[in-house]
């Protein structure tokens, strides 16, 4: 683990299970409990795949498709014991709407949406290790990462709160445009308990646990916390102002990347390519499968 200390501008070196020794009395982590779904779906012969990432209503899901000439408006094929129909698609992303005779069996019959920089397929273990260890609430295509580093032992040291946001594509998709503002990000249903609000505002400071964890909060308005359940549609860039959130543990993401803008706007981007670049040089592991930093 890397700790980054934004008032000083310095950078250090450290092991995950140091998390407890960097808190102070009275912070809370915020922590995500959102759990991945085996949403990727591919029929018999893999020549089609479908991403599935928002259930629209029965038998009917939001999704991307690949290839695009095999699953055209109107196109319907057989898929994990069902038969698919692509009823429209959005020109502007690529997704589909797709409806099912029958709906899907995720559990039995998907697979893991690991990440495509992997380069692999998923396997029996990515069921386990590509969730957290406080995984509860179905409704993920990614894991939020930042959470795979806490152990049981662990989580159980510091003082935590859940809140829920279900992770979308969009953490897959990069900045393409030279104008942040002009990017698009996808909606993701999120949720606040009143439990959650309530420690949270007693909280001396709020450390949150990933990137998602950070957008809930930051898409309530400033104040008090209210518990309460929406879309966000936040793009978290240099210049935001941020109202909830105190301290960030992360992952090391991928360079034009929103989650990369998004540690650039909590901490210094001068600071943040300084840590980036040291990171590389003491070989620290990246993205979902790597090793984290806590920003204070």
């Amino acid at each position: 683990m890397m700790l980054v200390d934004r008032a000083a501008g310095t950078v250090s070196h450290h092991m995950f299970r140091d998390l407890p020794g960097f808190l102070a009395p009275g912070d809370l982590l915020v922590l995500n409990d959102s759990r991945v779904v085996p949403a990727r779906l591919l029929t018999d012969d893999g020549r089609i795949e479908l991403l599935l990432y928002e259930h629209l209503g029965p038998n009917r899901w939001r999704c991307f498709a690949r290839p695009g000439k095999r699953t055209r408006s109107g196109h319907s094929f057989p898929i994990v014991q069902t038969t698919a129909t692509i009823e429209s698609i959005d020109e502007a992303d690529g997704s589909r709407v797709v409806r099912f005779e029958t709906e899907p069996d995720l559990e039995h019959r998907g697979h893991m949406p690991i990440p495509p920089y992997l380069g692999r397929e998923d396997d029996a273990e990515d069921r386990v290790r590509y969730q957290t260890v406080y995984a509860r609430e179905n409704g993920s295509v990614a894991a939020p990462t930042a959470g795979l580093h806490f152990t049981p032992e662990i989580l159980a040291a510091v003082p935590h709160a859940f809140v829920t946001l279900h992770v979308g594509p969009g953490t897959f998709l990069p900045v393409r445009e030279d104008d942040l503002g002009a990017h698009r990000m996808h909606g993701e249903d999120y949720s606040l308990g009143a439990e959650a609000a309530a420690a949270i505002n007693a909280a001396r400071r709020v450390v949150a646990v990933g990137t998602t964890s950070l957008r809930v909060l930051e898409s309530r308005p400033p104040g008090p916390l209210a518990p309460g359940q929406g879309r966000t549609e936040l793009f978290i860039r240099p210049g935001f102002t941020f109202h909830h959130a105190g301290a960030l543990l992360t992952n090391f993401h991928l360079p034009k990347s929103t989650l990369f803008v998004l540690v650039c706007a909590f901490a210094d981007s001068d600071l943040m390519r300084e840590a980036y670049a040291e990171a590389i040089r003491e070989e620290y592991r990246f993205f979902s499968y790597g090793d984290c930093i806590l920003i204070l």
